[in-house]
């Protein structure tokens, strides 16, 4: 039997009977089949077989004939029937009997009943019909055909009408709970134990800081007495929040399978429905399945879905569906009743739109943040994600990790995922440190268009302007390292360059501009090398005026606006934060500002023109160079920063503990199978 199913109250020592459960559902679809199918039938043996139309004096000739076995004459409609001898149906109907059924008959229209008596009177005494004359009257069955014809549909409509408005308003809920009608049940996944989900806080790598804060959830569930003893209360409500991919549902599903207790998992989205109500109704269903459990714990996954911000959604009004179900999520977690046992865990991306009256302490007392992972822990999510695959001794962790700065839990397994693709993909039988580096190519930039046509004077363009990015970030102090330049066209991008970015947890006026200089590197190549200005340039041109615009309106970095930061948390608003004369100010400082480094990317283009021009012609040969090239050209890079510095040593030690830790398993693997051998 399942785990998961929580109607089990014979304690595993009486038999369990597969039965399915008795369910008035199959009775009423059994009835309107039947009623359907007799609708669709016309009734009678007779469908069975071939009906052909004739003249009275056809009819005449085919009775002359022998052909009649049986006459049958309906006064009401004038018509009759003659059932034809099977020994003459190839004569009447040109099939066999196969084809025309066991009774084929010809239906006939006559003047006079009078004239049909005296003809079949007459072919008696000629000895050519020897068969039955007889009557029928369908007025009644004229009138069951009217009645099942217009009013059985209407009949139909209506019961299933009454079915569907019962069930919906909770008459069938006696049924049991399986019917699909129940709308107002709550449609939580239901755990009884969270260990059952085989997940822990082991298989979380990373985010250490969120796994610490959540742990003291973890051991009131395990002990509450610990807390209570010292009149402490643990907190209600934990609301994890933090960029997509980041690891905010297996964080959930680890603290249930540490924690051990029931568990119930559900999304936002599962709260709203088209009829009205439905939403709250889930919500108390929810936390009264939750109660009986107790304690117990209930995921809210997006919760964002459920519990916007009232004041932010012009079109939410007091009888709003999505309002009604938020003021129940708030009643159920902090109102007049208790909740003792029960903790919600809620995870969103975006908590800025959350209603302040579910942040408030008492419903979610705790925000945990669960933040992109750092340089060590993607290390430890490689690691984690490295396991199931067969890699080659070039594949370094390290490596791998300095590559993917900005990279979530979930891109991590994305890249690791792609690079086992591509060594398939050339039968390769271990995937390695090449295959990661396509794979990291292929998720930033796009897959490879090597077919893509482009004239040489395009080509030429491209390697220009990639190389006057590239030129632009190796005389820059605060520019990311190079770590390679291509010209082959992926995704929408015709060419790349690829940099290796400090991790600084504060930004400095001067590495956003030079980081602005970089980018304007390639229009200004173009204009200095070219003499005209390409479209090529879109996507540094879009990036360079959001950040001017966010270093002025936002950072108050700007020197007729110093120290002012206009944002605004409103999603919904109708007026800026600022006057008309304060936006034409900051459209002239953005101006200003973007105009003075690009007029600094053509100086440091002119004064390093040789060696660009080196640069662009090896990238036209070889479509990609690495920062060795660029070394080789322009010579060591002139600033080296504290960061790189402290990266360098870093990587030094990391070896150094690595071959420790290699050592120390050899060590161990040793051992182990000399003890083997003893044994043996």
């Amino acid at each position: 039997m399942d785990n998961n199913q929580t109607n089990n109250n014979n304690g595993g020592n009486d038999p369990k009977m597969n039965m399915p459960r008795f369910n008035m559902n199959w009775i009423y679809a059994i009835a309107i089949a039947a009623l359907a199918l007799l609708y669709f039938s016309s009734g009678g043996p007779q469908n069975s077989s071939v009906a052909k139309h004739a003249t009275y004096s056809d009819f005449k000739a085919m009775v002359a004939k022998g052909y009649a076995q049986k006459i049958v004459v309906n006064k009401t409609q004038s018509t009759l029937k003659m059932y034809v001898k099977p020994e003459h149906i190839r004569d009447v109907f040109h099939q066999g009997a196969q084809q025309t059924g066991a009774n084929p008959y010809v239906e006939v229209e006559f003047g006079s009943v009078d004239q049909v008596e005296k003809f079949v009177e007459e072919a008696k005494d000629a000895k050519t019909f020897s068969g039955e004359f007889s009557y029928e009257n369908k007025r009644e069955s004229e009138m069951f055909n009217m009645l099942l014809y217009n009013i059985l549909p209407f009949v139909i409509i209506i019961g299933a009408w009454i079915f569907f408005m019962r069930r919906m308003g909770g008459g069938g809920m006696g049924m049991g709970g399986a019917n699909v009608f129940s709308v107002g049940k709550s449609k939580a996944k239901m755990y009884e134990k969270g260990g059952d989900l085989g997940i822990t806080f082991k298989d979380v790598a990373g985010q250490a800081g969120a796994k610490q804060e959540i742990q003291e959830i973890v051991e009131f569930l395990k002990n509450p007495q610990k807390y209570t003893d010292l009149g402490g209360k643990i907190p209600k409500g934990a609301l994890l929040v933090g960029p997509p991919g980041t690891g905010k549902t297996l964080l959930a599903k680890a603290v249930a399978g540490e924690a051990g207790v029931p568990f119930f998992s559900m999304s936002g989205s599962d709260f709203v429905e088209m009829f009205v109500g439905v939403g709250a109704s889930r919500v108390r269903d929810l936390f009264q399945q939750a109660k009986a459990k107790s304690p117990c714990i209930i995921f809210i996954d997006e919760i964002d879905a459920v519990g916007r911000a009232r004041s932010k959604n012009p079109a939410m009004g007091g009888n709003d569906e999505r309002e009604n179900t938020l003021n129940a999520l708030l009643t159920e977690m902090d109102g007049f009743g208790t909740n003792s046992g029960v903790i919600i865990l809620a995870a969103t991306n975006r908590a800025d739109m959350l209603d302040s009256a579910l942040l408030r302490a008492g419903r979610f007392d705790r925000q945990i943040h669960v933040d992109l992972p750092d340089l060590n822990e993607r290390k430890e999510v490689f690691r984690v994600h490295l396991k199931p695959l067969k890699i080659d001794e070039s594949v370094d962790i390290d490596f791998l990790a300095r590559q993917t700065p900005g990279f979530s839990g979930a891109d991590i397994a994305n890249v690791c995922n792609e690079a086992a693709l591509i060594a398939a993909r050339h039968d390769k039988p271990q995937v390695g440190k090449q295959d990661f580096l396509d794979a990291v190519d292929r998720i930033i930039g796009g897959l490879e268009k090597k077919t893509k046509v482009m004239t040489q004077q395009e080509k030429r363009s491209i390697a220009i302007h990639e190389a006057g990015h590239a030129t632009i970030s190796w005389f820059t102090e605060f520019a990311n390292p190079l770590v390679k330049v291509s010209i082959v066209p992926r995704g929408q991008a015709l060419g790349a360059a690829w940099y290796l970015p400090e991790e600084r947890v504060l930004q400095t006026k001067e590495a956003m501009l030079d980081e602005m200089c970089s980018l304007l590197g390639g229009r200004a190549a173009e204009e200095l090398f070219i003499g005209t200005i390409s479209t090529g340039a879109m996507n540094d041109l879009e990036r360079t005026t959001k950040q001017a615009y966010g270093m002025i309106a936002f950072a108050g970095m700007s020197d007729k606006l110093p120290n002012i930061c206009y944002y605004n948390n409103a999603e919904y608003q109708f007026q800026k934060p600022y006057s008309e004369t304060t936006a034409k100010i900051m459209d002239d400082e953005v101006l200003r500002m973007i105009n003075e480094q690009y007029e600094r990317a053509k100086k440091i283009l002119t004064e390093h023109k040789e060696g660009h021009a080196q640069l662009a012609q090896l990238l036209i040969d070889r479509e990609v160079i690495f920062a060795e090239d660029v070394e080789r050209i322009f010579g060591k890079r002139p600033w080296t920063s504290r960061a790189e510095e402290l990266l360098e040593a870093q990587m030094r030690a990391d070896a150094e503990r690595m071959a420790e830790e290699r050592a120390k398993e050899l060590e161990a693997q040793g051992q182990e199978s000399k003890d083997k051998e003893e044994k043996a």
